[in-house]
């Protein structure tokens, strides 16, 4: 999603879902993904390899229908991905992260699923918003940890940014949501800043209903190692137009907080940029 506070897979945990039969259940740190192995021929296709060079993504030809969209930018290994997928077998599911390697991962546990309501993606949240997305057509955006790029410098690679958040505004679809999560208590409080001027913002104290064990792998390795996890979300104000929507941004902060500072000081490392 992102950048995304996401611990390295080992080799072990990277072939376990290709070694698992029919009827199996995946784990994962004692959490269960969502969904159980099928046999093969029962498996969906749900890799989107090739992106358009110029235009936009046709959303009803991908999916063969008309359904409202869930978009998680940096999904990861998929895990939230999978569960909003198999509980909500009538909305389509786009996963994307630039990372092409954690895509793989992803994509064949969708395939192994039977997800035929996912398609993933190796793409960054802001070329897909900017680029590959219509406008007002994505009902959920969900980003989960965003990487913080705590080191000197890095401030500018941030997701969340002016022009970020006008392109998720502009991809939602009226009264759509947007839902966010970190373990950075800096990145959080600039979060509720830039988040409650220009959505009808939520804070959830307490885990997320449909997932109480956990969203993401970062959540789960976060919740082991005692941290504090922020979460929140906010309707789009379908009030803003273009205009007064650049004047609230205008009086913004840029995301140039201090990541590393006292809380939950963020540990980790990734490279690559805007995918979490």
């Amino acid at each position: 999603m992102c950048p995304q506070s996401r611990e390295p897979r080992s080799d072990r945990e990277a072939s376990s879902s290709a070694d698992l039969k029919p009827g199996s259940i995946e784990m994962e740190f004692g959490v269960p993904f969502a969904g159980v192995i099928l046999p093969p021929d029962q498996w969906a296709k749900t890799a989107l390899k090739k992106l358009p060079d110029s235009g936009q993504i046709d959303f009803v030809e991908l999916f063969g229908r008309d359904a409202p969209r869930i978009l998680d930018i940096g999904c990861g290994n998929g895990r939230f991905l999978l569960s909003s997928a198999v509980r909500r077998p009538e909305c389509d599911h786009i996963g994307i992260d630039a990372l092409p390697m954690v895509i793989r991962y992803a994509t064949r546990r969708a395939n192994q699923r039977g997800l035929s309501n996912c398609r993933l993606a190796a793409c960054d949240g802001q070329r897909f918003l900017g680029q590959l997305c219509p406008a007002g057509q994505i009902s959920e955006i969900h980003v989960y940890h965003p990487q913080p790029f705590a080191a000197p410098g890095e401030a500018d690679a941030r997701l969340f940014n002016r022009d970020f958040l006008w392109l998720a505004h502009q991809a939602l679809v009226p009264g759509g949501r947007l839902f966010v999560q970190t373990d950075n208590a800096a990145y959080w409080k600039y979060l509720q800043t830039v988040l409650s001027a220009v959505t009808h913002w939520h804070v959830l104290e307490g885990v997320w209903p449909e997932d109480p064990e956990g969203r993401s792998r970062r959540e789960i390795v976060a919740i082991n190692k005692g941290l504090s996890i922020y979460r929140g979300w906010g309707q789009r104000r379908d009030d803003l137009t273009a205009e007064s929507f650049a004047e609230v941004t205008a009086q913004l902060p840029e995301p140039d907080f201090d990541a590393a500072q006292a809380g939950n000081p963020s540990k980790w490392r990734r490279p690559g940029r805007h995918h979490r």
